[in-house]
């Protein structure tokens, strides 16, 4: 058992005795306003109670390094570096006063190394980040924010995330003291109260024992995600001499992450049910954000992802998760191109949905041509479900599963064997799914308006149409990108905004209907571009039709004609489906959203894998 020794230290002995080396393998600064200010309060509080006992703020949690008197930070480095900023505000707001050099000497100091040598160094030292440059140049300006903000600006360091987040540190420090404390003795008193009565413990041992006890202090979460627990359990399975390597490979999967702007617990909530089978004790197959540490500490799961025996190994399959994750996100297929299947995906499920990453995660091991198909049958499936308006705790359960399936078909070898899984797959899970939700379906779509949906998803719906027609228009079979239909306007056929004489004419031949109803049903709206809408304005039908003509979208142009060409042609085919209209009233508004329908019908379905 290795030695734990602790200590009772104040805030003053701390800093004058200590070297706080924050390693670069930790979790970065992530306190915001709002951890800061309540720190502050804390102290305040107990200063404005005059009371003259000692306030605890909690454990700090260190291994020694390798220079005498310098400590590595494993737990407890938001509130040490929060109080490092509180004592850089403290020097400068004492400029030209004796606590002025009292302070700075708990700000940085000279040492000797073991070889002998004088060198100076900063009594904190984050080593993530560029987070060392950031920290030196506000020590070094001894100025306020906007001072320091401007010098290191100026010095070019990149400061974002969590550098941003110590340069806001200091300026919600700054302003509270100077808020709460604007002449130089209450000032002073305060001072007095955080060296000599803010007090913490502070344990010592060696880095894999320091490294178990942060992990037990923190196993339920407290203060941490899942992700950084995920981090410092990996941690504790390798030698130190390596934490350098296993630093790198982790910012593998978080700067990736950050950077993109994903959210890391979800994506690893979804990872973990992607790629091993969930067994838990609700028996619902899901692993919630909040219980993704949980998990990964059960014994069998252990087992199962092997992180114990082969760390690195792990780290480089969530890593290369990451990066299929973005790229799915990005509208890009499981050779990392871009996929006319995944920007149709992403149009349909925007921001709003993502569950389906778990599926295309299971799924990323299938050939091109076979991730390709899965994505279009996905894209029918999720259609049904999210125009239906059910909600993804229904999905779930049943995604969860199924990655297992997709896994398995996934490792089949044989091409033959793998097409007639997939098919199968497809068969019993998207299309039986669907015929579930057929009535529903057919029910939200017959009721349908513009404010049915979020407005990308009205587009996209109005796009996947438009394009479908015109595809049978030119007897074309497979689709291409929906880019040049999504930039295309929505078209109010009935007005949005009519003349009074326009409403009081439909309102006198359509009694007992609502023009504001009417107006906004899916019948009543086409894809229509720019220079042609701004012609057609808010005209009757009969003067618009002159403008849908010139349309170069068939969907649109044929509300006006339709075009007769060969006898048994695909222009010809696609008439028997469509429906032009002298007259537009609240009955052809009906027939038109009956007419999409039908049409969606043909757009949204499932098929068998055919060769390529």
């Amino acid at each position: 058992m290795a030695k734990i020794d602790n200590f009772k230290y104040t805030i003053e002995e701390a800093f004058r005795n200590c070297f706080y080396v924050v390693p670069d393998y930790q979790r970065e600064y992530v306190w915001t306003d709002k951890e800061v200010q309540k720190l502050l309060d804390d102290i305040n509080e107990q200063i404005d109670n005059g009371n003259s006992h000692e306030y605890f703020i909690g454990m700090v949690l260190v291994s020694e390094a390798e220079q005498n008197n310098h400590f590595n930070v494993i737990d407890g480095q938001q509130r040490l570096t929060t109080l490092f900023l509180l004592l850089c505000a403290l020097r400068h707001l004492f400029a030209g006063e004796s606590q002025q050099q009292a302070i700075a000497g708990l700000i940085s100091t000279s040492y000797t190394s073991k070889e002998g040598k004088v060198q100076a160094s900063l009594k904190l030292d984050p080593r993530y980040e560029n987070a060392g440059e950031v920290m030196k140049m506000i020590v070094d300006l001894n100025t306020d924010p906007q001072g320091v903000r401007t010098g290191i600006k100026a010095s070019s360091i990149n400061s974002f995330g969590s550098l941003e987040n110590l340069v806001n540190a200091y300026s919600v420090i700054y302003r509270y003291l100077t808020e709460n404390y604007p002449d130089q003795d209450k000032l002073a008193r305060y001072w007095g109260y955080l060296a000599t009565s803010v007090i913490f413990i502070q344990i010592k041992t060696d880095v894999s024992t320091a490294l178990k006890i942060f992990e037990t202090i923190n196993e339920r979460g407290v203060g941490l995600n899942s992700m950084d627990l995920l981090k410092n359990l990996l941690f504790t399975q390798v030698n130190p001499k390596e934490f350098t390597k296993l630093k790198d490979e982790w910012k593998k999967i978080t700067k990736p992450l950050e950077e993109s702007g994903e959210k890391a617990l979800r994506f690893l909530r979804y990872f973990l049910m992607a790629n091993y089978k969930i067994v838990n004790k609700r028996v619902d197959f899901v692993v919630r954000e909040d219980e993704i540490y949980d998990w990964l500490n059960e014994k069998n799961n252990k087992k199962l992802c092997n992180y114990e025996s082969k760390p690195f190994d792990f780290v480089r399959k969530i890593a290369r998760n990451v990066e299929l994750y973005i790229a799915f996100s990005e509208g890009r297929g499981n050779d990392g191109k871009s996929s006319v299947e995944m920007d149709n995906l992403k149009l349909l499920c925007g921001g709003a949905f993502s569950l389906h990453f778990v599926l295309l995660l299971a799924a990323n091991g299938l050939p091109k041509f076979f991730f390709d198909h899965f994505v279009r049958q996905l894209e029918s499936f999720l259609f049904y479900y999210i125009f239906t308006k059910t909600p993804t705790k229904d999905l779930e359960r049943s995604f969860s599963i199924w990655a297992d399936e997709l896994r398995e078909i996934c490792e089949t070898s044989n091409a033959k064997t793998q097409t007639q899984k997939l098919d199968r797959f497809i068969t019993e899970r998207f299309q039986r799914g669907m015929s579930d939700k057929d009535a529903l379906l057919t029910d939200a779509l017959k009721r349908y308006t513009l404010d049915s949906m979020q407005r990308y998803r009205t587009r996209y719906l109005l796009a996947k149409l438009t394009q479908h027609v015109d595809m049978a228009y030119k007897g074309l079979r497979i689709p291409g990108s929906l880019l040049e239909y999504t930039t295309l306007e929505i078209e109010h056929i009935l007005p949005d905004n009519p003349e009074k004489k326009l409403r009081t004419t439909f309102e006198q031949t359509n009694p007992e209907v609502d023009y504001d109803d009417y107006k906004t049903r899916l019948g009543n709206l086409a894809l229509l571009e720019k220079p042609i809408n701004i012609v057609a304005s808010n005209d009757f039908f009969d003067k618009k039709k002159k403008e849908y003509v010139k349309c170069k979208h068939y969907l649109t142009s044929s509300l006006a004609k339709l075009e007769n060409v060969g006898k048994n042609s695909s222009i010809t085919r696609i008439n028997t489906k469509l429906k032009s209209f002298t007259d537009w009233n609240a009955k052809t508004i009906d027939t038109r959203q009956d007419m999409l329908i039908k049409l969606s019908r043909e757009i949204w379905k499932t098929s068998s894998v055919e060769p390529e």
